[in-house]
């Protein structure tokens, strides 16, 4: 049995910045064996890929839209990608 896998790009609006949103994803990505990277946008988005079973990316993304305590998230937008190279996820700037 072959594990069902997906990529996502991921853009998370609202009051993300500056609330350790980043570091959260990098937690909650890393916890649930993802590969990707988040980073902050200039228009105080927060975006980001994400790869891995399809289960797993599919909670994160339910999750991106709890975010940390401190959030205050308006919307997240997503659309399939191609998945990251290499494994892990970081934090980019």
């Amino acid at each position: 049995m072959t594990l069902e896998t997906k990529s996502v790009a991921f853009r998370v609006a609202g009051r993300v910045q500056g609330v350790s949103f980043r570091a959260w994803t990098e937690a909650e990505a890393r916890r649930l064996g993802l590969s990707g990277l988040v980073r902050n946008r200039d228009d105080g988005d927060v975006e980001g890929v994400a790869a891995g079973p399809t289960g797993a990316v599919d909670t994160l993304l339910a999750r991106l839209n709890e975010g940390p305590r401190l959030a205050r998230v308006a919307r997240v937008d997503t659309e399939p990608t191609d998945a990251p190279a290499g494994d892990g996820f970081e934090i980019r700037a």
